[in-house]
């Protein structure tokens, strides 16, 4: 039974995978310090290793007792806004961590890791879709900082012979089917998280950042990807990789943009709730329109997203969040 050690497995796109690897006959190892993840999302049978990335021995300890076949590298810090006001963080975080990772792998037999990159690779792209040629100008440090990490993946493989695949998938939403496990971001920082905080009357009003955009409503347009057809894509690229294919990236997406004045009329549609929404000024970095074109995925590795229409993502959101108002409440 291959072994995947999965960082970040704790959190919520990496706890999802956690569950779709064990259901696919992978043992999982997740090693995640909980500062943002959360113990009672992490798998029943999956063994968790409660550390920091930035522990480089102690890393080379959790590969020496575990022996791990491959690596699902999420752990990471992810709000785009933040990252223009605390760029340390993330350069701390996404690159120095990241760095003990991946030499952990090569000192260790150079064992295939699979990257969770971002759309915010492309920054302001020219055209949309995105194909995975698009020009690569981030417009906020996070977009910078998993750019970079790409780099460092490439870089090792050149050098040591260290194979990954980068997943660059756009705006992650919804929860599990049946209700299980969702989103638990404490920063909040997901526009259909915070619209139900809004919803459930844990939040005053719901911000709408940016409503001068150059989109039909004004307001910006992304592509939501559902978390379980995110966990897939991760199990397809593990399993490229054990079949021996080349570091490479792909997008991750529906390859269908929405607005965020679309996503919240979604939510109102769903919860029969009207939303208090507040109009705000743009934030720093935040491009107008990001939207995949993951036909090298599909091609490549055979994915296919379940869940491409907006009323079903955000009925599985409104499923875990009416039935887990506080999360996971750890």
């Amino acid at each position: 039974m291959p072994r995947i050690l999965v960082t970040g497995g704790a959190g919520y796109i990496g706890s999802h995978t956690s569950r779709h690897l064990i259901e696919a006959g992978h043992e999982v190892v997740v090693i995640d310090d909980l500062s943002a993840g959360h113990r009672r999302a992490v798998p029943p049978t999956a063994t968790l290793v409660e550390q920091s990335l930035a522990d480089g021995d102690g890393l080379h300890r959790v590969f020496d007792e575990h022996r791990p076949d491959a690596i699902i590298h999420f752990a990471a810090r992810i709000e785009a806004g933040l990252s223009m006001t605390d760029p340390r963080a993330f350069y701390q975080n996404n690159i120095v961590n990241a760095l003990n990772l991946a030499d952990a792998a090569v000192a260790h037999g150079n064992t295939p890791l699979v990257f969770s990159s971002s759309a915010a690779v492309y920054g302001e792209p020219p055209v949309n879709p995105i194909n995975e040629d698009t020009p690569k100008q981030p417009t906020n440090v996070y977009g910078e900082t998993k750019l970079a990490y790409e780099r460092v993946l490439a870089s090792y493989d050149r050098a040591y012979g260290l194979r990954s695949i980068s997943l660059r998938y756009f705006n992650a939403c919804g929860a599990s089917p049946d209700g299980a496990n969702g989103p638990d971001h404490r920063t909040k920082t997901l526009l259909i998280t915070r619209a139900m905080l809004n919803v459930l009357g844990q939040a005053d009003v719901i911000q709408v950042f940016g409503t001068d955009y150059p989109t039909p409503d004004g307001t910006a347009i992304r592509d939501y990807i559902h978390v379980e057809d995110l966990a897939a894509a991760h199990v397809l690229a593990l399993d490229a990789l054990f079949g021996g294919a080349a570091t490479t990236a792909y997008n991750v997406g529906v390859g269908r943009g929405f607005s965020v004045r679309e996503v919240l009329d979604a939510v109102e549609r769903v919860t029969g709730r009207p939303l208090n929404r507040v109009l705000a000024p743009r934030r720093a970095g935040d491009p107008s329109a990001l939207v995949a074109d993951a036909g090298r995925i599909a091609d490549e590795l055979g994915w296919k997203a379940v869940y491409p229409d907006l009323d079903q993502i955000v009925e599985t959101a409104w499923r875990w969040h009416s039935t887990h108002p506080d999360g996971f409440g750890d």
